[in-house]
């Protein structure tokens, strides 16, 4: 048949991946029946482990009287350091994070043993208990003490392109500054959490809650002296991860897989929130001093920053963090001569660790609020002066560590947000509104975002996957990507079901196991559906084509005309349902399942002369924020916000806007209402909801308008989408600008108010405060 309604022709039309479905656990969570690692029935003989910890942010032990924990109620064992039959290191990159402190103690809250008990609390309950006489040295507690003593985990960063100091020279006009943006706790709804059970030979299944089972796997294999092959880790999903679970899970995995090797039984450890909050590391904050030069039209001719974070004790990922910060610093402006400069600084606190974004909202953000001083300097409307410096498509296309922008949108997109926000109309209606408010006074922002997706590390980009076909023509899909609720497995499905042509509630997604797919990179840097989806794509599309092959055996016709869709394979005019295709081939020895692989081409990086390609495609977006602010209180709110992001052609339009959406939620906390604050003593005392503030239902907008920008991706990636995970989460700083925007208007729009993040009421005023006083000074 050639007529239109063939059905080869419909067949051609039939999709699964590019449709809004639903997450495939999104029952199992409704219904309060997904199993994350607490809900796994425990096994006969399971203990219950509690860490012991550090009360001083930097001395010698002297000693510790273990005693009285072993005496408590319910105690088993106590192990510290000295009981580790292999290494006594959990750190990612550097070999400098103890599983256990040795001699001495970096940071408030850093474990010093574990105790094992027959419950939970009992074992909690006694690891208050010990009696530890410590010798107290000196703490650097921030990055500008750090800086000030040159303390840092790694050596310092520097990219340099053209001739700063020339060019900034000759500019007419120069702003110079300073800005503090604080950190973020991931506030993931599980906690960290780690089950060791112990097998036959030497054997450990570690059931945990982590974004990287392969280096969970090596971690407890180097705790315990064996062999990788004798660790399996398990993960299921997670309830949250955000960064905090890439690295920072092993500690967990560590020491309860040392406890259950000691003890033959198997070992569960459950962080409390407060421990969790005490122990882990969190976003990096961080600390600038910035000066650009620019010319009469506000474009930026010369610009130099140098940034230096609060890495805490230990290096764990801070290296890969800042060097996302330094290519992030451009965002989406075309810098031709720049002096960018970023260190590690060595605190102690909290060891720092991946956050969603991973140092790029951390240097995107300077570049932004250099960009809004030089328009308020100039008294232009900020969008002017973005666009005068974004990228261009055939010339001034070149990033400062080299990288050529092939793929740029951001013109077009910018200009699509400012019509449908009517971001023109609105600026004019908040001009009127502060000239007759003395009061309350809003605020409006249009901020645009360009973020690179791949990891820094070269050989990180790598996934591997495994597809079986069952004899009634079900399908399992098995990759090395993790679930934490971003609904990778749902789009992995996706993938499988289209290539395959089968509807999506043929395919299931089993745990990630180490034992099924290796060598595994961690699921972050937004690579997750990018990297994993291609090689469960590769592995699909081996068994299609040995299917396809066999089809053709039977009936004749070309292996490239054979089509795979709607549950049916059509070939040579012939319709056979899948299923019966497959139990056929079953019966002549077709093989019916397969390995696929896939690694990102094209990239490379040179860390010492930080130049390269380092990013397989650049993610696009841009938002509008409208805030009011009480000038009395400092209380704000968000009055309305419009997001437009770039996922290229998404796999699936209802999990993408959601990303972005909890994305734009989350980065608006960070930069508002989610402050860290460490005390004299070193201890962090915003380690509870009831001290630290995420944003709650009654923050979100009540105008929130998110949608989707149509463009395909330039390359290949998977079905041409573009990754959602993290490049959202700069879309609130639209937010943080509309806030100071409405803090300028106080000054009639002629003062820079000097605004550090996170934007709480408090600082919210203390910048008030300083307009007043620049105007007064004035006069």
């Amino acid at each position: 048949m050639n007529d239109a309604g063939s059905p080869v022709l419909k067949s051609a039309a039939w999709s699964v991946v590019g449709k809004p479905r639903p997450h495939e656990s999104a029952e199992l969570h409704v219904l309060g029946q997904a199993t994350y690692t607490d809900d796994i029935p425990e096994v006969q003989g399971t203990l219950h482990g509690a860490l012991g910890l550090s009360a001083k942010p930097h001395a010698m032990i002297v000693s510790m009287d273990l005693a009285p924990v072993r005496a408590s109620r319910g105690v088993v064992a106590v192990y510290t350091a000295d009981d580790i039959p292999g290494t006594n290191d959990c750190g990612p990159i550097v070999h400098d994070d103890p599983i256990f402190a040795n001699g001495i103690v970096m940071y408030v809250g850093q474990p010093l043993f574990i105790v094992v008990a027959d419950t939970h609390d009992n074992a909690r309950r006694a690891a208050r208990l010990a009696k530890v006489t410590y010798d107290e040295l000196p703490a650097i507690l921030t990055p500008q003490a750090a800086k000030a003593a040159q303390s840092y985990v790694l050596p310092p960063m520097h990219l340099a392109r053209g001739d700063y100091q020339a060019a900034f020279e000759r500019a007419p006009h120069s702003v110079k500054g300073e800005l503090y943006v604080g950190g973020q706790e991931q506030f993931y709804l599980e906690g960290q959490i780690a089950y060791a059970i112990p097998k036959e030979n030497k054997g450990m299944l570690v059931q945990c809650s982590t974004q990287h089972p392969s280096e969970m796997q090596h971690v407890v294999a180097h705790a315990l002296g064996v062999p990788s092959h004798n660790i399996v880790v398990e993960c299921r999903r997670m309830g949250g991860g955000f960064g905090g679970k890439e690295s920072q899970s092993a500690l967990w995995c560590a020491a309860s897989s040392i406890a259950a090797n000691h003890l033959k039984r198997p070992v569960k450890l459950r962080a409390d929130r407060d421990d969790d909050m005490l122990v882990t590391g969190k976003r990096h904050c961080f600390y600038y001093e910035y000066e650009v030069g620019y010319d009469d039209n506000g474009k930026i001719v010369a610009a130099k920053v140098d940034m230096v974070s609060r890495a805490g004790y230990s290096a764990d990922l801070s290296g890969p963090v800042a060097t996302r910060a330094v290519c992030h610093f451009d965002n989406t402006y075309y810098l031709s001569d720049v002096d960018i400069r970023a260190a590690c600084g060595k605190t102690n606190t909290q060891s720092n660790t991946a956050f969603r974004g991973f140092g790029g909202p951390q240097g995107a953000i300077a570049i932004e609020y250099v960009i809004d001083e030089i328009a308020r300097n100039l008294g232009r409307d900020p969008l002017d002066i973005r666009r005068i410096n974004f990228y261009g498509k055939t010339d001034n296309n070149v990033t400062p560590y080299g990288q050529v922008v092939v793929d740029n949108v951001i013109h077009e997109l910018v200009a699509e947000l400012e019509a449908s926000s009517e971001y023109r109309a609105r600026r004019k209606a908040v001009a009127a509104f502060n000239a007759s408010s003395p009061v309350l006074k809003k605020g409006l922002a249009l901020t645009p975002v360009k973020f690179g997706i791949a990891f820094n590390v070269t050989h990180l980009n790598q996934a591997g996957a495994l597809v079986h076909v069952y004899v009634d023509g079900s399908i399992i899909v098995n990759h090395g990507g993790t679930e934490m609720g971003q609904g990778i497995n749902t789009k992995v499905m996706q993938v499988v079901a289209h290539e395959l042509g089968v509807d999506l509630s043929h395919v299931r997604a089993t745990a990630t196991d180490t034992s099924k797919v290796s060598n595994t990179s961690a699921t972050a840097a937004s690579t997750g559906a990018d990297l994993n989806g291609k090689a469960a794509q590769d592995a699909a599309r081996q068994i299609r084509e040995r299917l396809a092959a066999y089809a053709v055996k039977l009936y004749g016709g070309d292996v490239a005309d054979v089509r795979f869709a709607a549950d049916t394979v059509f070939v040579n005019g012939h319709e056979e349902p899948f299923p019966i295709l497959v139990q056929k081939a079953y019966l002549a020895r077709v093989q019916l399942w397969s390995d696929g692989f896939y690694a990102t081409p094209g990239l490379h990086w040179d860390p010492k002369t930080m130049n390269g390609h380092p990013f397989s495609y650049y993610a696009y977006g841009a938002a509008v924020s409208e805030v009011v602010v009480d000038t009395l209180t400092g209380e704000w709110k968000l009055l309305r916000a419009d997001a437009l992001y770039d996922a290229g052609r998404s796999l699936n339009p209802a999990i993408d806007i959601g990303q972005v959406e909890g994305a734009f939620i989350q980065g608006m906390g960070w930069l508002t209402t989610e402050q860290l604050w460490w005390n004299d003593g070193g201890k962090l005392m915003t380690h509870a909801p009831s001290t630290y503030k995420i944003p709650g239902v009654s923050d979100c907008p009540e105008d929130f308008r998110v949608r989707l920008f149509d463009n395909g991706n330039v390359e290949d990636s998977i079905h041409r989408s573009k990754a959602v995970g993290e490049p959202p989460l700069l879309l609130p700083f639209s937010v943080f600008f509309a806030i100071r925007d409405a803090v300028s208007s106080v000054g009639g729009h002629k003062v820079n108010p000097p605004l550090n993040a996170p934007a709480t009421s408090e600082e919210i005023l203390k910048s008030i405060a300083a307009v007043e006083a620049a105007l007064q000074s004035a006069v």
